[in-house]
């Protein structure tokens, strides 16, 4: 009997029997022949030598019913692609424990909005009450905005014009000390300081000392005079006179500003003035400032002008100092002759702010460039060479 007899005869038996539990073995032993039903044709066909060796090893088979193997499906993984409109949860579904630390950051990021907040709004109500104190102020005659015709330098920065005068009419007296600030881009500010003696040619004038145009046409006549031998225009003006000097250093540093002395002074000044560090309040500052009886003059003055903006810029940090900064600043703002807007003393809040970290300087006319003369108009003045001296303001102005 041929091997495939043998299992369907046995397919056929296990059938008839009880259904067993799944995965149930039976061994099904040999021992027995089994008989063919099938033609003698077929048998004779199939049969195996009878001479052969085979035995037929120990078979097995489960008792399951027979299940058609699944047909594979064609899949195709196309590829993920995020929602980027898809909103984060606000907490993991898999980490409750994760929450409080996300109310923590939030409480912590409430308290830096309200401190701001408060800030901000304690900033306005000072500079207010400082600018109210300063235009209701009896002893100090209020100051008219001049006319200026300012234009925007070419590389797009502002330069403010500033001017110091012995006067507080803004219509006589001449400019004490002129300089140029300019303000933008993401260096430190830059600081232009004119010797007032400069024999220079003022529009509509003629040749004439520098500080003399504030006399002859007030600050826009500077302006153009400036721009005329210098190449230097300004967009707006500050005009600030003794005065105003004095009460603005005093309600921002009551104790005084620390500065090092260069030397002793006495001459010409109502207190003297010792070598060394120490505390000036705005009077004395303002002397110091203003010193020029010594072998240098007017170049030993613009010097110690650039040092006294310099300390009073860098003093400005200490936390005390920014308490009490938006009372002062109103208090000035309100004594000022200016044409800056409020709106842009705002959006150049972080400009005005980089001058903490110190300014960079310049002073006309540069070594080499001048020498002194005699003139019939003015007396001793310096005559300098506009030429070089443009030159170098045009390239520390705009690098």
């Amino acid at each position: 009997m041929s091997r495939m007899d043998k299992y369907k005869k046995i397919h056929d038996e296990s059938q008839k029997e009880e259904k067993k539990p799944l995965g149930f073995r039976r061994e099904v032993k040999k021992d027995h022949p089994v008989e063919s039903n099938r033609s003698d044709h077929q048998e004779t066909f199939n049969e195996e030598p009878q001479n052969s060796s085979y035995t037929p090893e120990e078979e097995f088979y489960y008792e399951d019913r027979y299940q058609e193997p699944k047909k594979k499906r064609l899949s195709i993984k196309f590829p993920t692609v995020k929602n980027p409109f898809k909103r984060k949860q606000k907490y993991p579904t898999d980490s409750y424990e994760q929450q409080p630390k996300k109310k923590k950051r939030k409480s912590w990021r409430r308290i830096i909005v309200i401190l701001l907040v408060a800030i901000l709004g304690y900033s306005v109500v000072a500079f207010g009450v400082g600018n109210f104190a300063a235009t209701h102020d009896s002893s100090m005659p209020k100051m008219d905005t001049q006319e200026f015709n300012g234009a925007t330098s070419e590389n797009g920065k502002k330069n403010i014009l500033l001017l110091g005068s012995d006067t507080r009419d803004n219509i006589s007296g001449r400019s004490d000390s002129m300089m140029v600030l300019q303000l933008g881009g993401w260096g430190k500010p830059k600081l232009v300081s004119f010797m007032r003696d400069m024999y220079v040619d003022i529009p509509g004038v003629g040749q004439n000392k520098l500080n003399a145009a504030y006399a002859y046409g007030g600050a826009d006549l500077v302006r153009q005079t400036l721009k005329q031998n210098f190449g230097i225009d300004c967009r707006y003006y500050a005009m600030v006179d003794f005065q105003t000097f004095e009460k603005g250093v005093d309600a921002l540093f009551p104790r005084g500003v620390s500065i090092d002395a260069e030397k002793d002074m006495s001459s010409y000044i109502d207190a003297p003035i010792s070598k060394g560090p120490q505390r000036m309040d705005g009077h004395t500052l303002l002397n110091y400032a203003r010193f020029r009886m010594d072998e240098e003059g007017d170049f030993g003055r613009v010097r110690r002008q650039q040092q006294v903006m310099q300390s009073v810029f860098g003093q400005v940090a200490n936390p005390s100092v920014l308490l009490r900064g938006p009372y002062a600043a109103g208090k000035i703002w309100g004594y000022l002759s200016t044409d800056m807007s409020n709106t842009f003393v705002l959006g150049n809040l972080f400009n005005f702010a980089k001058a903490v970290g110190g300014i960079d300087r310049l002073t006309l006319p540069v070594d080499g460039s001048w020498s002194y003369i005699d003139t019939s108009n003015a007396g001793s003045a310096l005559a300098v060479d506009t030429a070089v001296n443009a030159q170098k303001a045009q390239e520390f102005l705009g690098k």
